[in-house]
């Protein structure tokens, strides 16, 4: 559990980030964020600074909000309440996408995932049998981080990258390969499922979404 008494995954990967970004949204709406709006590459640096990037995983697939066991009090799972919190990712990406829009701004979510990228993570948490597997995996199966850093970074930087768009791997599985334009799961499209999420998420870290400034 986090400090706040929250099951420390989803607090860590989804209401902080959640927070923060809200937080960070309201204080642009004074208009003034610093910049000029010149680049020295033809005015056009809006193109690159206004997003925000959540980072998922392909784990977000098997997910669901559980919303009856949110914190795993019933019955917990490592894994199952990790792929809770990546699947929080993409509910809320796609949401603040649909907020920004509406509110005309400027600034776009986008999504991103590493796919199977060899890190500390896959032997970290693990044991037994299973660590001894993903070891094995990270070293014949998996990409380099670096290589699975990319997809993060076409998000941050590449003008060509649109809000609501998902950028992942372009290889089988998208566990592997260049960035590309993937598809998130079915049901984390559900607009109905992410403002429930969101109006939990407000509820748990008490902080709200002010929108972002307009053109």
């Amino acid at each position: 559990m986090s400090a706040q008494g929250h099951e420390l995954q989803f607090a860590a990967n989804h209401l902080g980030h959640f927070a923060l970004t809200c937080l960070l949204l309201g204080a642009g709406n004074d208009g003034n964020d610093g910049h000029d709006g010149h680049d020295g590459h033809g005015g056009n640096d809006s193109l690159i600074r206004d997003r925000v990037v959540t980072v998922s995983s392909t784990l977000h697939r098997p997910g669901r909000i559980h919303y009856d066991d949110l914190d795993g009090a019933g019955s917990y799972s490592p894994t199952r309440y990790y792929s809770q919190s990546k699947f929080a990712n993409v509910l809320f990406a796609l949401e603040l996408d649909r907020r920004l829009r509406r509110a005309g701004s400027p600034v776009r979510s986008i999504l991103a995932h590493p796919g199977y990228s060899a890190t500390n993570l896959q032997t970290s948490g693990p044991t037994g049998v299973m660590k001894a597997f993903m070891r094995v995996g990270n070293a014949v199966l998996a990409q380099p981080a670096a290589r699975g850093a990319l997809n993060q970074l076409y998000a941050a930087v590449d003008p060509r990258a649109e809000g609501g768009q998902f950028i992942g791997p372009d290889g089988m599985g998208e566990n592997r390969g260049w960035p590309s334009v993937v598809e998130p799961v079915a049901r984390a499209k559900d607009p109905a499922d992410a403002q429930r999420l969101w109006t939990l998420s407000e509820q748990l870290t008490g902080v709200q979404f002010e929108g972002a400034r307009s053109r």
